[in-house]
């Protein structure tokens, strides 16, 4: 299958086109490197640098390579910037990602894989979190990617568009051997954040909150790495490529880790005693976020392979140093 990866030169999507590439896929990556990265995608893969608004470019590459198949990754994706320039957020990801279906349409392509978000569910008071638990994403970057998967429902049901909308929790690690890893400007995932003060690129890594009601007072989150997540997108095409109907999951390991046992097993990975700093909770952050995949799992048999925080960590170590 030919697939087209817009903003495939960004963290997940760059390793996404390696998996693409692992299991046989054509690809073609179509990035405005805003927030992306040239050397992330392969020499011999096609890299046309233009924006999704472009539906000029848009429709000679969809033509001119064949596309069979879209995997969305493009977007504005900052939670914090999202709530003061909501207006960027809804330019780049709604409006960005109905100028890409349109044309879409017009050219033929009947099938997408779309990049979603676990903001879709807010502050839930249940975890883990099901696809079913009600959606009340608490910032503009959540309310984007809720209304994105709206479009979606309403595409497929007036224009046979098939999908499957892929909701996130927190993507982590590096490709095997460092040759790509998670390198955003600014920087704000915590285990990057974690290991470039172990590297001494930053003073001190804070821990907004130690009150929280859990085991340790830290917030806890589900990490997943991002090469099983890729693995999932290239499941959701071949779920796509077989006919299959419009789908919705969760992707997580289904397991939390606090930010203190983050922290303390990246002190033992690294071997070194980075300097820790406690701060004040930020606002809007929920307690805990953990996944159910069982969906996922069930309906598309797919299986984490590289997502315990121990190979989560080692990889992104390797990638940091590197």
């Amino acid at each position: 299958m030919t697939v087209l990866v817009t903003g495939g030169a960004g963290y997940i999507g760059s390793h996404t086109v390696q998996e693409l590439l692992k299991t046989g896929h054509k690809v073609a990556v179509y990035d405005n490197l805003s927030t992306g990265h040239g050397w992330a995608v392969p020499q011999d893969v096609p890299l046309i640098k233009a924006d999704i608004a472009d539906r000029l470019v848009l429709t000679e590459v969809l033509r001119n390579y064949e596309v069979e198949a879209v995997v969305h990754f493009a977007a504005s994706s900052l939670v914090g910037e999202s709530m003061t320039q909501p207006a960027k957020y809804y330019r780049n990801n709604v409006a960005g990602t109905l100028s890409l279906l349109e044309t879409m349409q017009e050219c033929g392509v009947k099938q997408m894989v779309f990049s979603s978000t676990a903001a879709v569910y807010g502050e839930p008071e249940a975890w883990p979190i099901t696809e079913e638990m009600p959606l009340a994403p608490t910032n503009v970057y959540g309310r984007t990617k809720l209304v994105i998967e709206g479009m979606l429902k309403d595409f497929a049901a007036a224009y046979d568009l098939r999908y499957v909308s892929l909701r996130y929790f927190n993507a982590a690690g590096a490709l095997a051997g460092g040759g790509i890893g998670e390198d955003h400007n600014p920087e704000t995932h915590l285990i990057p954040l974690i290991l470039q003060t172990a590297h001494g690129r930053r003073p001190q890594i804070d821990i907004y909150g130690t009150d929280y009601p859990t085991a340790d007072g830290t917030c806890v989150r589900d990490y997943i790495h991002v090469t099983d997540l890729a693995a999932a997108h290239v499941l959701a095409l071949k779920h796509l490529a077989g006919g299959g109907a419009p789908k919705v999951y969760n992707l997580g390991s289904e397991t939390g880790f606090s930010v203190q046992e983050v922290i303390e097993k990246a002190k033992e990975i690294t071997g070194i005693d980075f300097p820790v700093r406690e701060a004040a909770r930020r606002s809007g952050d929920p307690a805990v976020l953990v996944a159910s995949a069982a969906r996922i799992r069930q309906e598309l048999d797919w299986k984490p392979v590289y997502s315990s925080l121990d190979r989560i960590l080692r990889s992104a170590w390797v990638w940091e140093t590197r």
